[in-house]
């Protein structure tokens, strides 16, 4: 049986352009499916736009090990192909002595996974490099940066249309199924119009919706789907001249990374994101949280001005895990999940997304290359 095209992905954020950039380069024909008008509208267009070290995350997870691989390689290719970027560096601070084992943690956990650049500082150094914080103690993140994610986006998409794929926006997935080797996905566009195709590989990169997706699905297993959760993150600005030259983190948060300080490529400061667990996606920035943000800030920023903090955006988070759960680390759903050959399901792909994109798309190129996958088509 013949079919219209050999490799769909469902989701145009970041992730999802990696991917069709590493199935195009390959000499796969891609096609990229999108729900809304413009690639990466949500949480690719909604983050801190930071470059993470790989510092975090439990040893040999799959967030540790695509970070740290993907940092480097994020780096590689912006410098390649002009994306503007900055190794700013980051500190993360510990506002009193209570904290330093919590840092003693992070440095050791840093290096379970490879990452042996940071630098332990006592606060009067860490004070000295930046006057206006206040800590007891920090470590130095030398290799955290800042990228335009929209930059990076647009390239990766540019750079897998010249290796022939084709994105449609405005384009719904209302279901698929798998059949002899074929899946058949139907969709739908903003006119109402439906369309039928076929393919050999799928990969559904949807965000937020990839389990919405995957329950329309015919004959996935519903035990392979993991549940969804949506936490919100705000962020608020700041208004006048950034107080840091560095990024600032407080000790890490359970779900979250706490109210930290990144900045722009235009060197604005930001503040964010808090963590307020959703039933569905929103992007309320409520004017009600500045209080609670010059609270937390004012820990490592003494001299905030309340007044000089100004409604930002929010983002969604992904999470595959229920509030108050331990942190789960990404799923990348595959035959040895499902049980099916050529179908690939990204679950809980959160932060560090970003700067894990490229990874995470070299991995899922050989679970595309791999016999079983290459039996189905």
């Amino acid at each position: 049986m013949t079919t219209d095209i050999q490799t769909v992905i469902i989701g145009a954020g970041v992730v999802g352009l990696a991917c069709a950039r590493a199935l195009a380069n390959a000499g796969r024909e891609v096609l990229i499916i999108e729900r809304h008008d413009a690639i990466g509208t949500e949480t690719s267009a909604r983050n801190s736009e930071v470059i993470h070290a790989g510092i975090y995350y439990p040893k040999n997870s799959l967030k540790a090990r695509f970070c740290v691989a993907g940092r480097d390689m994020l780096y590689r290719y912006c410098a390649e192909n002009g994306i503007d970027h900055k190794r700013t560096g980051k500190l993360i601070v510990a506002t009193h002595d209570d904290q330093i084992p919590a840092l003693r943690d992070i440095e050791k956990r840093a290096q379970e996974n490879g990452v042996h650049d940071l630098v332990w500082l006592d606060g009067h150094d860490a004070i000295a490099r930046e006057p206006a914080l206040n800590c007891v103690a920090a470590l130095e993140s030398p290799s955290t940066g800042i990228i335009d994610s929209h930059q990076l986006m647009v390239t990766l998409l540019g750079e897998a249309e010249a290796n022939g794929a084709t994105l449609a926006l405005n384009t719904d997935v209302v279901s698929a199924k798998f059949e002899n080797g074929i899946f058949a996905i139907e969709t739908r566009d903003r006119d109402g119009q439906e369309m039928s195709l076929t393919c050999t590989e799928l990969l559904i990169a949807g965000g937020l919706h990839s389990q919405t997706l995957a329950h329309n699905f015919t004959g996935l297993p519903e035990q392979s789907i993991p549940p969804q959760h949506y936490a919100r993150g705000c962020y608020f600005t700041l208004s006048g001249k950034a107080p840091f030259s560095t990024l600032i983190y407080p000790a890490p948060e359970q779900a979250g990374l706490g109210i930290h300080l990144t900045l722009d490529l235009g060197g604005q400061a930001r503040f964010g994101p808090d963590v307020t667990w959703v039933e569905e996606p929103n992007y309320d920035v409520p004017e009600e949280k500045r209080a609670g943000f010059a609270a937390a800030i004012r820990k490592y920023y003494p001299a905030l001005d309340e007044n000089a903090l100004q409604t930002g955006y929010a983002g969604v988070r992904p999470k595959i895990q229920a509030p108050g759960e331990a942190a789960r680390d990404f799923l990348i759903s595959d035959r040895e999940t499902h049980g099916i050959d050529g179908l690939v399901i990204l679950y809980g792909i959160e932060s560090p997304g970003l700067t894990a994109c490229l990874a995470i798309a070299d991995h899922v190129q050989n679970v595309f290359s791999r016999p079983q996958a290459k039996a189905a088509s």
